[in-house]
């Protein structure tokens, strides 16, 4: 029965992680382990339950048969060990939680160093990727992003209140090739672009008048997966940037750059923790969430607020 038990567990790693070595890593085995382990599996059940090939792993018609039925009985386990861990009065566990770089650079340091110091039983994994991913597949508790992309079944905790986008540029680039007006003049200007990864479409540059939202497609001297280069390079005078607001506040003290077209920028929600709306949320993700919610309340408090409104818990 122990034998069929981490059998089980090793097959739902993989279907989750569609890989053996990203299984592996997820259960601290070996990627020739989590191998074995399958193909005794698959020995015992009598079928294959997944399609090997170099490059990839899928799951045969047996395997998602048996994969959509061991889900819900593997989160009633985790459940279980979650509800008789909270019988002890420390915070413990692990608490894994995606995020994306543009994110993490919204997210205050303290943030995360200030839980762990009042937490030093919880282990963190924070796993940082521009592509998508879905945190229920991929076994995360938790996930940061932008309000407006989270789904709505999902409980979402603000973490960074509004953002607003600044356009920034040198002095000497605009002394150089002058102030554009309106965002339409952005497209007779050298403009430093960001896209999330090789092969992602470049950053849209959204701008709002008179109520209305409109993009414009700006000539992107460079396009680049780093935003801090990009500000860099605008520093240097080689163009145009959009970018948070508070990633520039520095550069715009200094007069390193200054800002543009202002008033065609207005706020929008920040980024959120948000998690599925489980039965028994880990004691440590709930943990973390208190601990956000209580950081808020003591910057509300100290009347550290940022210029823009506040968004609210969402909880359906």
């Amino acid at each position: 029965m122990a034998d069929e038990l981490d059998g089980m567990a090793v097959f739902l790693a993989v279907a989750e992680t569609r890989g053996f070595r990203a299984a592996g890593e997820r259960l601290g085995m070996s990627h020739s382990a989590v191998s074995q382990a399958l193909r005794r599996l698959e020995t015992r059940v009598g079928v294959p339950l997944v399609r090997r090939s170099t490059r990839s792993v899928h799951l045969t018609e047996a395997g998602e048969k048996l994969c959509s039925s061991l889900r819900p009985a593997v989160e009633d386990v985790r459940a279980a060990v979650v509800a008789i861990g909270e019988f002890g009065n420390e915070v413990r566990g692990a608490l894994r939680v995606q995020t994306s770089s543009a994110a993490l650079a919204m997210v205050e340091e303290s943030v995360l160093a200030t839980f762990l110091v009042e937490h030093p039983h919880v282990h963190l994994e924070l796993v940082v990727s521009e592509a998508p991913v879905d945190i229920v597949a991929e076994g995360f508790d938790a996930g940061i992003q932008l309000g407006e992309v989270i789904d709505k079944d999902m409980i979402a905790v603000p973490v960074t209140g509004d953002l607003e986008m600044a356009v920034v540029g040198a002095p000497s680039y605009f002394s150089r090739r002058g102030v554009p007006r309106h965002p339409r003049d952005l497209v007779d200007h050298d403009c430093l672009n960001w896209r999330a990864a090789p092969t992602a479409p470049p950053y849209r540059w959204e701008f709002s008048e008179n109520g209305r939202n409109f993009i414009v497609a700006v000539n992107a001297r460079v396009l680049s997966t780093s935003s801090l280069v990009n500000r860099r390079l605008a520093v240097a005078g080689l163009g145009i940037t959009m970018a948070y607001d508070r990633s520039v506040r520095e550069s715009l003290e200094r007069g390193e750059l200054v800002r543009i077209l202002q008033r065609f920028c207005e706020p929008f929600p920040g980024y959120y923790l948000y998690y599925p709306q489980r039965r028994h949320a880990s004691r440590a993700l709930r943990a973390f969430v208190d601990h956000l919610r209580d950081r808020r309340r003591s910057t509300e408090g100290s009347g550290h607020r940022s210029p823009a409104k506040a968004p609210r818990d969402r909880k359906n």
